[in-house]
């Protein structure tokens, strides 16, 4: 399967927390499945990692030591993806999980997320359960 990690879930992800349930750890850890980042991930963890926003025990560049270790995939952003956004519905306010919404539209992946909001538009997702 292809999986398209929201930025929580990653940060959740590397640093063990107990919050991720062990069925998304399993799926992101199953070597069958394809495991993207979107580089939106990275813009939004560089901002909120400089702003204080977020507190996490590993530092940016950990991140990236680990994403390549694990050899996931870094999804960039693409014409198609900025187009889509423009007719997605305004349901969600979030710049950084509307570009990853149109992304997995558009390429076809499934969002591992917690976000609920996500279910709102024409996107699988897996997990949705926390009011993030």
């Amino acid at each position: 399967m292809n999986f398209l990690i929201d930025t929580h879930v990653l940060l959740w992800y590397l640093e063990g927390n107990r919050t991720l349930p062990g069925k998304i750890r399993n799926d992101i850890n199953n070597s069958e499945n394809n495991i993207f980042i979107s580089i939106a991930s990275f813009w939004e963890l560089a901002i909120k990692l400089a702003s204080g926003k977020i507190n996490t025990k590993i530092t940016f560049a950990q991140i990236e030591e680990d994403i390549n270790k694990r050899e996931f995939e870094i999804l960039h952003i693409s014409f198609q993806h900025l187009e889509l956004i423009m007719d997605l519905p305004k349901v969600h306010g979030d710049p950084f999980d509307r570009l990853m919404i149109a992304q997995a539209i558009t390429e076809g992946l499934t969002i591992l997320s917690a976000d609920r909001q996500f279910k709102d538009y024409p996107v699988d997702v897996v997990w949705s359960s926390l009011n993030i």
